[in-house]
């Protein structure tokens, strides 16, 4: 029997099904990752006219679901926008980011178990992203791929100092030596690492003066980091994208 449940969620995915309809994968703050069957949204219909466009990637909505725990393909009872973005659809730059930031999360997020903390850090992010300008923008990714990392048990301890100034990836800490393997960040990219760790809000990324290719070389960095740990990682699409459109 599946009970009628209210919750915020972030649109992940969308895949059409049918001829009207769509498969959506949302992160939800009650449930976690889920799947939705949305009937009817993709037609041209008076019920249906516009609707389809809620579903966006980044989009953050009120929802009314069923919810049954023996399914896989879970019902939506009622939807609308909790928060209407002011640029991110229409500015570039900020569209890359929020893409980037949904594919990295749709790579992170394996299991349908809620997570209140990590959905507040992920909608805060968002919002954060949707207003940010600047220096502010173009480090969000940075602080976004490190600061996410800590809700999946990823966590690099910003030990960072003059006797431990090697980021070692595999082991995901600041250590004194040249590991064994290829997997690190040292000089000024293991320096930078330690003091996006140490960013709190994301207003102090105005105060991290990066040019373009000490960004590119971290989120590669950054990218192995996640592929070491996380099984079937793999590439990020969007990272192309991305670097890109700020090249």
């Amino acid at each position: 029997m599946a009970n009628l449940h209210k919750t915020h969620g972030i649109v992940l995915k969308i895949v059409k099904y049918g001829e009207t309809s769509l498969i959506v994968t949302i992160f939800t703050e009650l449930f976690g990752i889920q799947s939705y069957l949305v009937n009817g949204v993709r037609t041209s219909s008076r019920k249906g006219h516009g609707k389809a466009n809620l579903f966006q990637p980044a989009a953050i909505l009120d929802l009314v679901v069923y919810h049954n725990e023996l399914k896989h393909l879970q019902r939506i009872s009622d939807f609308k926008w909790a928060i209407v973005y002011q640029h991110i659809y229409f500015d570039v730059l900020k569209n890359a980011v929020a893409s980037y930031m949904v594919e990295l999360v749709l790579k992170c997020l394996k299991q349908p178990e809620p997570n209140p903390d990590l959905f507040s850090f992920i909608e805060d992010a968002f919002l954060h992203l949707d207003t940010s300008e600047g220096r502010i923008l173009a480090n969000f990714p940075l602080f976004f791929t490190l600061h996410l990392a800590g809700f999946f048990g990823l966590q690099i301890e910003d030990i960072h100092s003059e006797s431990n100034p090697i980021l070692d990836l595999r082991e995901g800490r600041f250590v004194d030596q040249l590991p064994q393997h290829p997997y690190l960040l040292d000089g000024v990219y293991s320096s930078f690492t330690a003091q996006l760790l140490r960013v709190r809000q994301p207003a102090e990324l105005r105060e991290l003066a990066l040019n373009q290719d000490t960004r590119r070389t971290l989120l590669q960095a950054y990218r192995i980091f996640y592929a070491l740990h996380i099984p079937e990682f793999g590439e990020l699409r969007t990272l192309a994208v991305l670097q890109t459109v700020f090249s």
